[in-house]
């Protein structure tokens, strides 16, 4: 290779990461041809003008990567491009991984404002006041950790106190019937595994929540979007659904509903359970922001007491993401089977994590979060409101909580379009189309994190968009 010195490249990057970007680019644009054999260590070293010990680390890299394979005594050689791996993977695989291409640049941080992230600042949660006790020993002070996994329940304290503010929404749960989880994704997997097998149809809220689109496509799992309307999932539809394609669950997000931010009404709720039960089919609810909506919001998993429907819930939206501490919420033995494939592919949950939140709860620190957190996000979605109208911004919902607004698309400017514009001047949108299921329409619109949709640089952005459409 006869590349430039590095140093005449990126001087500011850290040395490891470029030369494993310059050579994984080699690879994928052929340059460097499958079986080929790298310069040894010595000789890249000097070619690079960094140490012996840098490119040693650099190939280690690219090795762990799947693009170099090391052969005792002979070297470093090329395996090949890591595109061509997608050429045998299943189609539904590949489905599966390009449906989280969003999730994939929410964890990446690489946009400056982030108008369509799916979580608040970090100064809001885990950066917060909060933040300094979770990062304290004094978090675990009063309970000895055990020298084992811990139940597969999970700490039994904490289903305690859950089954508590379960009540507090007029649902009825013993300890037996929560499953503590790593957050709400893991349990929606679990139930992915424990109730459908390839070739099941199930339906889902269109628009909604897209990385379980994505762990459905993974399971060979049939999706048929219900679609959304403003006050909930359209009965119609739905009734409709049901009766073509006999599926075996509905997921669905009653309240604050991602993306949309609206809530389904209790009138709607009473049609859905009724189809729901004329069709004997589970509804997998996911309450993701139940700890800042009011208790008494009309909740399926209140009017059903759990009898078909399965509850979902997360400290992940109101907490903490890192923690990852979630629950499942069924019958008895729903739960007994899910704490069975629980320990088949993870053992146990965190107990560490599990024990840091009950301490919070029994503290009253959590409670004292909340308080702050509800205020800050009620002011911060008052404010983006009046922000989107000032500038002629038209919402196709009205919020009714959580963190997400639903914002039409400028007129006569397509989808890629305005992506392209926004990611030019460092704004990360969430565009429509990602939370549409699988051969559904959704609505010309974008998803809009109330924390950052004020913003002067989204907003000046977006009133340039919508006047060059008029």
């Amino acid at each position: 290779m006869t590349e430039r010195p590095l140093s005449t490249i990126h001087v500011a990057r850290n040395l490891v990461d470029s030369i494993v970007e310059r050579i994984a680019a080699l690879i994928e644009n052929g340059s460097l041809k499958s079986n080929s054999r790298l310069n040894s260590i010595r000789e890249a070293a000097r070619e690079y003008g960094v140490s012996k010990n840098t490119v040693a680390e650099a190939y280690d890299r690219l090795v762990g990567l799947g693009y170099l394979r090391a052969r005792q005594g002979s070297g470093y050689f090329v395996i090949g491009s890591r595109r061509s791996v997608d050429a045998v993977r299943t189609p539904h695989r590949v489905e599966a991984v390009s449906i989280v291409s969003l999730l994939r640049e929410q964890l990446a941080q690489d946009y400056a404002v982030r108008v369509g992230d799916g979580r608040l600042p970090y100064s809001w949660m885990e950066g917060s006041e909060l933040g300094t006790h979770l990062r304290s020993p004094k978090s675990l002070r009063g309970a000895e950790l055990s020298d084992g996994y811990g139940s597969p329940m999970g700490f039994l304290p904490l289903r305690e106190r859950l089954g508590v503010m379960l009540s507090e929404r007029s649902i009825t749960a013993s300890p037996s019937q929560i499953l503590l989880t790593n957050g709400a994704n893991h349990a929606l997997d679990l139930l992915i595994r424990h109730l459908l097998v390839p070739g099941d149809t199930v339906l889902v809220d269109t628009p909604g929540y897209y990385p379980l689109f994505g762990k459905l496509t993974l399971s060979n799992v049939t999706i048929v979007g219900v679609r959304r309307l403003e006050n909930g999932p359209d009965p119609e539809d739905f009734a409709a659904k049901v009766a073509a394609f006999r599926p075996k669950i509905f997921f669905t997000q009653s309240l604050a509903h991602n993306p949309t931010g609206g809530s389904t009404n209790l009138a709607i709720a009473y049609k859905i359970l009724k189809i729901a039960e004329d069709a004997d089919l589970h509804v997998v609810e996911d309450d993701p922001f139940a700890d800042i909506l009011p208790p008494s919001a009309p909740r399926l998993a209140a009017l059903d007491q759990l009898d078909r429907v399965i509850y979902v819930g997360s400290f992940s939206k109101t907490l903490s993401a890192n923690l990852r501490v979630g629950y499942v919420t069924a019958k008895s033995e729903i739960i007994a089977a899910l704490c069975d494939m629980k320990m088949l592919t993870i053992v146990s949950s965190s107990e560490y994590g599990e024990r840091l939140v009950y301490n919070l709860m029994v503290n009253g620190q959590y409670v004292r979060h909340l308080r702050r957190l509800r205020k800050r996000t009620d002011t911060a979605r008052s404010k983006a409101l009046s922000d989107l109208e000032s500038i002629g911004a038209r919402l196709l919902t009205q919020p009714t909580g959580g963190y997400y607004l639903w914002v039409e698309l400028p007129g006569n400017i397509g989808e890629e379009t305005l992506l392209q514009r926004a990611s030019e001047r460092g704004i990360f949108l969430a565009p429509g189309s990602v939370f549409a299921a699988s051969g559904s329409d959704v609505p010309a619109a974008m998803r809009v994190n109330i924390a950052h949709a004020s913003n002067p640089q989204f907003l000046d952005f977006m009133l340039e968009q919508l006047k060059s459409s008029r």
